[in-house]
Formats: structure tokens, sequence, C-alpha cells
């Protein structure tokens, strides 16, 4: 680690952001598990459910779209800060929209600020995450991403519980948004106060720390902004984030499906699958950092897509339900790094790491957010299985990306990530 920050201060931002991609995990987890409760409440169809995520997936873009000019402007730390409120009044809305005053715009209104401030949130965090990443000089940014897992698992299972105890969703959603509220004060006062790219230069100044001191213009930073989305580096991370996302999405949404369809098997062996893939997933993201470190970037992710293109193939074609399970694990393993690697690359040159981490996971999350509800499109006229086969092209097309990873010339890496 540099001698930028002490340690103390690097171990409370450290874990700060910690907290802050676990509250994120819990806040989504908190309104997914409530879906059921919520389309009861307001007595409404998959119709106005789809619309109303869509609502939310187009403020999911917006603010990750967003959020590289939120960040040139307020910086990281009051950026944070910020949207953590924004995602939190809409949870709010939401559950109060659904469960008090069973009001179908409110729902709409709330998923809104909900998806927007978590799309700027996912940049910002991935921001500080990689900074973090470049002062612990080893690949920590999988962890980050574990921590989201396990506050989606802390999420779902808090909204079992809520549901089995006919908790309504507005106390439910109301007290996790009270919750995270507090998390984020807490957290947030555990941040540097500094900029990212000043908290990360260990050899003097950055061109982003002088510009910061420049004062540039809102022209300039607009500008700046903008910029990652004419390198052609930003497309070819784009393709790994993509790919990686597909297979995440797709499995979330159509693993269970397909074990129903593909064996005969029980709804619960097809939760009992998913569950396999998301276990495999998590545990590469909490213990893959010493392994990128390891190996270097390009080639953890090219034996990932191996095995993630392995395990695809197995689910559709094993013959007897043990398979079947072998290939979810292999397809949770194999999606596990795509998405925070292609995140850390990204953010390679501090001074550039706002506007380029926001191009590159605004192309993933367009592809996690979009591709399962094109996949069931398709899955309509060829069978779910054969769907299947479309994120097998899109693993190996991560995998022959993966290139694009290895950082770039003079980029504070750890010792393994080449």
């Amino acid at each position: 680690m540099t001698d930028v920050i002490s340690r103390s201060v690097y171990l409370r931002w450290r874990n700060a952001v910690f907290a802050i991609f676990a509250a994120s995990g819990l806040s989504i987890a908190t309104w997914a598990a409530r879906v059921p409760s919520i389309k009861a409440d307001l007595g409404i169809e998959n119709r106005e459910i789809g619309l109303a995520l869509l609502a939310m997936g187009i403020a999911s873009i917006l603010g990750l779209s967003a959020s590289s000019v939120v960040i040139a402007r307020f910086g990281t730390r009051s950026g944070m800060f910020a949207v953590l409120i924004v995602l939190s009044i809409g949870l709010a809305i939401l559950g109060l929209g659904s469960g008090l005053f069973h009001f179908y715009a409110m729902l709409v209104v709330g998923l809104a600020l909900f998806g927007f401030g978590n799309g700027c949130l996912d940049v910002m965090m991935n921001v500080d995450g990689a900074a973090i990443e470049t002062q612990s000089g080893k690949t920590i940014l999988p962890l980050f991403h574990a921590f989201f897992s396990f506050g989606t698992v802390i999420g779902a299972g808090v909204g079992a519980i809520a549901a089995g105890l006919r908790i309504g969703v507005a106390i439910h959603a109301v007290s996790i948004a009270a919750l995270i509220v507090v998390l984020a004060v807490v957290a947030i006062a555990n941040v540097p106060r500094r900029s990212v790219t000043d908290a990360v230069a260990a050899d003097g100044p950055t061109p982003a720390a002088a510009a910061e001191a420049a004062k540039p213009g809102w022209r300039e930073r607009v500008a700046v902004s903008l910029s990652a989305w004419r390198e052609p580096r930003t497309y070819t991370l784009g393709i790994i984030m993509l790919g990686m996302a597909f297979a995440e999405g797709g499995a979330n949404d159509w693993l269970a499906l397909g074990v129903v369809e593909h064996e005969g098997g029980s709804a619960t062996l097809g939760a009992a699958a998913l569950t396999v893939f998301s276990i495999s997933m998590t545990v590469v993201r909490v213990f893959g950092g010493p392994l990128v470190d390891r190996f270097g970037r390009v080639a953890t992710l090219r034996v990932l897509a191996v095995a993630a293109t392995a395990g695809i193939l197995l689910f559709i074609l094993a013959p007897n339900l043990p398979l079947v399970f072998v290939g979810a694990a292999l397809w949770g393993i194999g999606a596990s790094l795509g998405f925070p690697l292609g995140m850390s690359a990204a953010a390679d040159d501090p001074a550039r790491a706002a506007a380029r981490v926001s191009a590159a996971a605004t192309i993933g999350y367009v592809a996690f957010l979009c591709g399962p509800p094109i996949l069931g499109f398709i899955s309509d006229h060829i069978g779910l299985l054969n769907t299947l086969y479309i994120l097998v092209v899109l693993v190996a097309a991560s995998g022959l990306a993966s290139s694009a990873a290895k950082p770039l010339p003079g980029a504070k890496v750890g010792a393994g990530r080449h």
C-alpha cells in the first residue's frame, strides 16, 4: 500500500465502501423480494409490473450516464451520499405507494428514483473501490462485489421473513430505507474528504488533480465525462461486461425455469439450482482477488469465460439432474468476475476513471437489464434451452475480448494484474 493516506484512514475507507456495496444489494433485494406482495396490494397484472420495471431500467441507465458528470462536479464522497438518499426515498415511496396508498403511479415514481439512485451509485462506488484497490496494490474489487452479493442475500432473507410474517410492504420498505440512510451517514463519514484521483496519486498530482485545482468549467467537465465513448477500449471492455452481464442476468431470470423445463424438476429444485449458481459466484468474488494478482486479469477472464461456456453447455446438454447442478455451479464461477474486473480495468487511469467506468458500466447494465426480456421473447419461438446458446456465444465473445483488460501503460496496479 502506498503512503498517501494512513492505514487507519485506508481501512475505514475500505470498510465504508464495503458497507455501501452491501447497502445497494440490500435495497435491490428488498424490492425484488416483495414484488408478489406489491402486485397483490395494487391488484395489477404482469404487464403493469413490466412497465414499472421499464421505468426503473430507463432511470438506471440515466443514472449511469449522469454519474461521471456528478462525480466531476461534486466528487464521489458527496455524490454517493446524495444518491444513497435518493434511492432510499425511492424505496420508501414505492413501499408507501403500494402498501399504504395503493397508488400505482407512486410505485412508478418510486422505482424511477430508486433506479436512478442505484445507477449513479453503481459507478461511484466502483470508482471509489478501484481507488482503494490502487491504494492496496492488490485486486480487491471482486470482494466489493461480493459484499453487494451479501447485501442481496440479506435483503432476500429479510424479505422472505417479512412476507412470511405478513409484514406490510410499506413498513418493510420504509424500515430498510431508514436503515440505508443510517448506513449512508456512518459510511460517508469514513470516506476521505478528497477526490478519488487525489487519493490514489502516490507520485504527485494526477491530471485530474491539476484540473480540479484549475477549476474547470461545466463544459470541460461534461466533455471529459463523454470522452470515454470515443475510445475503442471502452467498447472492448463493454463486450467483456456485456457477455458476463448477459450470463448473470440470464441465470437470475431463467436458470430456475430451465431446471423445471430441462428435467421436469420441481420449483424447489429450480430454486436450489439458482442458489448453487449464486453461491458459486459469491465464493469466487470473495476469494478471486488473489487469483487475479497471481495470474493477471486477462488470463483469469479467459479461464472464467471457458468455465462459464462449459457450464452453460453442460446445463443445456446434461442428461441428468446432478450434471445440471454441476453446470449451474460452473456457470456461476465463470460469470463471477467479468463485471468487477471490467470495472477495475476501466478505472486504471484515475484521471479518467469516472468517465470510463460510467461508459463501460452503461454497456454492461443495458445488457443486464435488457438481456433477460430479450431472451424471454426469443425463447417463446425456439424454446428456453435453445435460447441459452445465445449466452454461450456472448460469453465466448467476452473471453475473446479479455485482452482489453490488460492494465494501461503506467497504470498503478497490483503485481499480478497483467
